[in-house]
């Protein structure tokens, strides 16, 4: 009889301990963090750095962006994954994040694949079926006058410029007029100057380049964009209210791409930062003087 009970005393024991080992087991949910407004974690994102140093692409990613994450040069992330210009890339591969072993990628400071330095901007030529100039001289009385010049074809819109400044091989400008609140300091996570302004502010260009991200995926920069002006210097522009530029679209110094705001920031302001070689340097130190 007792070696009865303790037999039917031994099943519930094991349910309730199936119960408990099934309580304590892992669960899979979907934690969706939302960045605070007054701190950014460095590079905090959908789809964050493996142990093993690699990064696995998102959707809305760019090798842009990803270079700008992790503070890489994107010639160098491009080389170590064997991604040739103009470097698509998808939803789901496996990027990593550090040079390859036993010296598959020559190192050094330029990586082996290479992008064509930033558009040179020219005028469009007139048609060929255009009506001719008019004669540099009108015939008068048997003798000849010069004709007043014919007056300049109507521009289009035409892009305000202020100041600039040559550094770098790039003609920089100041990307908004507001004033100067904080200061570049190498050991920010988030490092740039921040300018202070109201909600729609112009938000311009700081030099010639091609816009090669658009977007809100980095955590901590809100509505964000990023011009490449040539093989070594890119621009970024945070906190947008609006964007209005688009992925691949070229634009000129000084050309209107967004408007100021406080996406991933407590207050109105533009953070803009410029990178060379991948690395975050002092804005202050090839804008022009105010």
């Amino acid at each position: 009889m007792l070696g009865g009970m303790n037999g039917r005393m031994r099943l519930p024991a094991a349910c309730m301990a199936a119960l408990l080992l099934a309580a304590c087991g892992p669960t899979r949910r979907t934690v969706v963090v939302q960045p605070s407004n007054r701190s950014y974690p460095a590079q905090a994102h959908a789809s964050a750095p493996d142990a093993r140093g690699t990064y696995r692409v998102v959707r809305g990613d760019t090798l842009y962006s990803i270079a700008f994450r992790h503070g890489l040069d994107f010639r160098a992330l491009a080389a170590w994954n064997r991604i040739a210009p103009p470097y698509t890339i998808w939803p789901g591969q496996q990027l990593r994040l550090t040079p390859p072993a036993h010296g598959a990628v020559a190192a050094g400071p330029r990586p082996v694949h290479r992008v064509p330095a930033a558009p040179v901007f020219k005028p469009v030529p007139a048609p060929s079926d255009a009506a001719p100039a008019p004669s540099a001289t009108v015939p008068v009385a048997g003798a000849s006058v010069p004709a007043p010049p014919a007056p300049p074809a109507a521009s289009p819109a035409a892009v305000p410029r202020g100041a600039t400044r040559s550094a770098g091989g790039v003609e920089w400008r100041w990307p908004a007029d507001g004033t100067l609140i904080k200061r570049f300091q190498s050991g920010d996570a988030i490092p740039g100057i921040e300018l202070a302004g109201k909600a729609g502010d112009p938000v311009r260009a700081a030099a010639d380049g091609v816009v090669v991200y658009s977007g809100n995926g980095l955590v901590g920069y809100g509505e964000l964009i990023i011009i490449k002006h040539n093989d070594d210097f890119l621009s970024a522009y945070g906190h947008n209210r609006k964007r209005l530029v688009k992925e691949g679209q070229r634009v000129s110094a000084g050309q209107l791409i967004a408007e100021m705001g406080s996406t991933g920031a407590s207050r109105d302001e533009l953070q803009f930062q410029i990178r060379r070689d991948g690395n975050p340097v002092d804005p202050l130190d090839y804008l022009p003087r105010r």
